[in-house]
C-alpha cells in the first residue's frame, strides 16, 4: 500500500516564489497547489490541503484576513496555517491573525520545511 502524499496549498503573490517553493516541495515528496490572488483561497476545489502557506501580502484578500476567516470556520480551525512575509511585524501579524507559524522572508528552504514537517500530520 502506497502511502497518498501531504498537500500543501502555498498562496504568495510573487510568481517566482510560486514556481521556487513549488519545484522544491515536490521535489521532497509534497503534492502542491497554488494560488497568486487572495480572493481564491478557502475555495479549496481539490478539497484541503494537510497545510497552507499563506503570504500576508496577497491580491484580492490578505493572507492576514484570510488567516483569521479560515481559523473561523468549522470545517477549517485545525488547518495548519504557517504566515510568510517580508513584514518585519510578521511574528505579530501571524499571532494575531491565529496563524499556526510565520516565517520571515527571506527565508532557508530547510527552515520552512522542518516548520512544515513540524505541523503537518
Amino acid at each position: 500500500m502506497t502511502q497518498q502524499k501531504k498537500k500543501i496549498f502555498i498562496a504568495d503573490d510573487d510568481a517566482a516564489i510560486l514556481d521556487a517553493l513549488t519545484l522544491f516541495l515536490e521535489d521532497v515528496g509534497y503534492e502542491v497547489e497554488s494560488t497568486k490572488d487572495g480572493a481564491t483561497i478557502g475555495t479549496f476545489p481539490h478539497g484541503y490541503p494537510d497545510l497552507l502557506l499563506l503570504d500576508i501580502r496577497l491580491s484580492g484578500w490578505n493572507g492576514q484576513d484570510v488567516c483569521r476567516h479560515l481559523k473561523s470556520q468549522e470545517e477549517t480551525k485545525k488547518l495548519p496555517i504557517i504566515l510568510i512575509s517580508a513584514n518585519r511585524e510578521t511574528e505579530h501579524i501571524a499571532c494575531e491573525a491565529g496563524a499556526d507559524d510565520f516565517l520571515a522572508k527571506p527565508f532557508d528552504l530547510d527552515d520552512l520545511l522542518a516548520k512544515i514537517e513540524q505541523h503537518i500530520i
